[in-house]
């Protein structure tokens, strides 16, 4: 019963955040492939961080750090804070954030497991407003050692100085299982802009790349996780490369 009452409420805060008022925003420097599995009872302790080079050979940075915990086995929970370094040497504290991911299949029952993402904002600049972003995650096999995701992924600001239309992105991954303790693979990341009409393919944003992945053991119930890709910008208007990083200390 609560399980569904929850679901039924990420449901209806995913209608709610339909095409209204948002901040179109490219995929940041720090974003990583949200993976839909739940573990019941598992804490960590996240650090993500991640520096971009614009065309014109400026760079932009950003970092988080975050505490989780899998609430139950369908519901995992995350509180960010978030720095943000633009171009220049000033790199000042940019939001919290509240992210929850909701498993809605159980694990390897169905060709695929799926999940719901749903992220709450608040930046620092209270003109800002909130920002919200949510959608379906999806997570399976291609080939015994091949594991493939594709995120879809939708974004909108509310209660803030400038509204703009509800935005389209997505991320995908592949990844080739080798070795628990290193995997390799590909990323990517993409932002369409508006969702019920996208920009021109010239002007939208489209980054990938080899990545890396590996789990290592550091105890009874204790392990870091890491993963990290170098992403090149197939068009002007993503940037030149992107380096990124993300390290789970389980626990």
């Amino acid at each position: 019963m609560m399980r569904t009452a929850i679901r039924a409420g990420a449901l209806a805060a995913l209608a709610w955040a339909s095409p209204m008022a948002m901040t179109a925003a490219a995929a940041g420097p720090a974003d990583y492939v949200v993976t839909p599995r739940v573990e019941e009872g598992e804490r960590e302790i996240d650090f993500k961080a991640g520096n971009s080079q614009a065309r014109d050979g400026t760079h932009e940075g950003a970092q988080s750090l975050g505490l989780g915990w899998g609430a139950t086995r369908w519901w995992f929970t995350e509180l960010y804070a978030k720095w943000h370094q633009l171009p220049g040497p000033t790199n000042r504290f940019d939001a919290w954030e509240w992210e929850n991911r909701f498993q809605l299949t159980e694990t390897g029952r169905y060709p695929v497991d799926v999940g719901v993402l749903l992220e709450i904002e608040r930046p620092q600049l209270r003109t800002e407003g909130y920002e919200y972003r949510w959608g379906p995650l999806i997570q399976g096999d291609i080939a015994p050692d091949v594991q493939a995701n594709l995120n879809l992924l939708f974004q909108r600001r509310v209660r803030s100085s400038e509204p703009s239309p509800t935005v389209f992105g997505y991320q995908w991954q592949l990844k080739y299982r080798w070795r628990t303790a290193f995997e390799y693979g590909l990323q990517g990341f993409g932002d369409l802009g508006p969702w019920r009409q996208w920009d021109p393919v010239p002007t939208q944003s489209h980054v990938a790349g080899p990545a890396f992945f590996g789990r290592i053991r550091a105890g009874d119930h204790r392990a870091l996780r890491y993963n990290a890709a170098l992403l090149f910008g197939s068009n002007a208007s993503a940037p030149r490369r992107t380096l990124r990083l993300q390290a789970e200390y389980e626990f």
